[in-house]
C-alpha cells in the first residue's frame, strides 16, 4: 500500500512539475539514505542526469510564471508531464525508502502497471493545471500566474518529498488536488454562464 501512496504522490507531483519529482528522487538517492532507486533507474542520481533536469526545471520555472508563455508552456508540457509521471510513479513504488523496505513484488512482475497508473495521474493533474491557469489569468488580469505557479511548484515539491518520507500524508494532498478540480469547474461553469448572459443581454438590446 504504501508503495502505491509513493508511486501517486509522485506521478500526482510529475503533473504539476515534470522534473521537480525526478530531481527529487535523484538527489536524495545520491546524496542521502532517504531512496534506494531500483537498478534500471539509478540514472537518475548521476550527476549529469540531476543537471540537465535542474536545467529544464529553471526554464519551466520562469516560462510558467509569465501569462500567455505559460498556455503555450502547458500545451508542450502535455506530452511531458504524464511522461514523467509514468517514470516516477514505476522508479518510486519500486524503490525502497524510509518507509518501504520491500517494494511489493506487483509492481516488479508487472512493470507496465506503475507506469501506466502514473501516466493516467499525472495527466488528470496536468489537466486540472491547465484548466485552472485560464481562470486565474482572466480573473487577475495576468497578475496571478506567478503566484499561481509558485504554488504549483511549492504543492509539487511538498508532494514528492511526502512521497518519499511520509507516503500516508499523500492522501492529504490528494484531498487539495480534488478540492481543487472540483473550484475549477465551477469556476468554469460559472464563466460560461456569465458569457451566456451577456451575448443574451447585447441580443436583447441589439
Amino acid at each position: 500500500m504504501l508503495e502505491v501512496l509513493t508511486g501517486t504522490g509522485l506521478a500526482a507531483s510529475a503533473g504539476l512539475n515534470a522534473y521537480i519529482p525526478l530531481l527529487t528522487m535523484g538527489l536524495l538517492a545520491r546524496y542521502t539514505e532517504a531512496i534506494d532507486l531500483p537498478a534500471g533507474s539509478a540514472w537518475l542520481s548521476n550527476g549529469w542526469t540531476l543537471t540537465i533536469l535542474a536545467l529544464l526545471l529553471a526554464v519551466e520555472t520562469v516560462a510558467d510564471k509569465v501569462p500567455v508563455v505559460d498556455h503555450v508552456n502547458d500545451v508542450v508540457q502535455t506530452f511531458v508531464r504524464p511522461t514523467a509521471g509514468g517514470l516516477a510513479f514505476g522508479t518510486g513504488s519500486a524503490s525502497e525508502t524510509v518507509t518501504v523496505a520491500d517494494p511489493g513484488a506487483f509492481f516488479t512482475s508487472n512493470q507496465w502497471v506503475p507506469i501506466a497508473a502514473g501516466v493516467v495521474i499525472a495527466l488528470v493533474v496536468h489537466g486540472v493545471k491547465s484548466a485552472a491557469r485560464p481562470v486565474v489569468n482572466t480573473t487577475t488580469a495576468g497578475f496571478g500566474a506567478p503566484v499561481a505557479s509558485t504554488a504549483e511548484d511549492v504543492g509539487s515539491v511538498l508532494m514528492s518529498i511526502l512521497a518519499i518520507l511520509l507516503p500516508v500524508l499523500v492522501l492529504f494532498g490528494l484531498a487539495v488536488m480534488v478540492w481543487a478540480a472540483v473550484w475549477v469547474g465551477r469556476r468554469r461553469a460559472r464563466r460560461k454562464r456569465e458569457r451566456a448572459a451577456a451575448v443574451d443581454t447585447r441580443h436583447l438590446f441589439g
